[in-house]
């Protein structure tokens, strides 16, 4: 497995223009949360919990991250865990109303994530490697910690890769 600084590493490559990211904190959130509405519309009961796909999907993503670094993951889990709450909210609206706040973030997501490769030049890099969806959250959560003084070091090998 790769480590967070190589992973960070193939992100930054795609992600240099600084309008870039910051349009990806508008749009990976906006994705997420949309991705997260249909997958709680399937679910399992276990003991008087309702258990979705959305859960089982963040719980999965959320192991990946604990490997790589625990801070980051834990700071993730409370963003997250919220788009995932609010997404359930959405979702126990109904299928019309789901499906519509569904494909509104949706699109808006991919508008400001396609907007931001315009003014980088480049195309997003999921394209070339789709497992990159999964760095984009982990990726603005260690700019948001280095924003506030903490992992720059990390995030000074991620670059240092990245140039090489």
């Amino acid at each position: 497995m790769k480590t967070l600084e190589q992973q960070m590493s193939v992100y930054l490559r795609y992600h240099r223009d600084p309008r870039n990211r910051l349009t990806h904190f508008i749009g990976v959130p906006l994705i997420t949360f949309s991705l997260f509405i249909p997958l709680a519309w399937a679910s399992v009961q276990i003991g008087g919990l309702s258990i979705t796909l959305a859960h089982v999907f963040f719980a999965a993503v959320l192991v990946y991250y604990l490997l790589l670094d625990v801070a980051v993951a834990l700071a993730l889990a409370v963003v997250v865990g919220a788009l995932v709450y609010f997404a359930q909210r959405v979702a126990d609206l109904g299928y019309a109303t789901g499906w519509a706040v569904f494909l509104a973030a949706f699109v808006v997501g991919w508008i400001a994530q396609l907007l931001g490769h315009y003014f980088e030049g480049k195309r997003p890099a999921l394209v070339d490697n789709f497992w990159q969806i999964f760095v984009a959250p982990l990726f603005l959560m260690m700019e948001t910690f280095a924003a506030l003084g903490f992992k720059r070091d990390r995030l000074r090998s991620a670059e240092e890769l990245a140039a090489q």
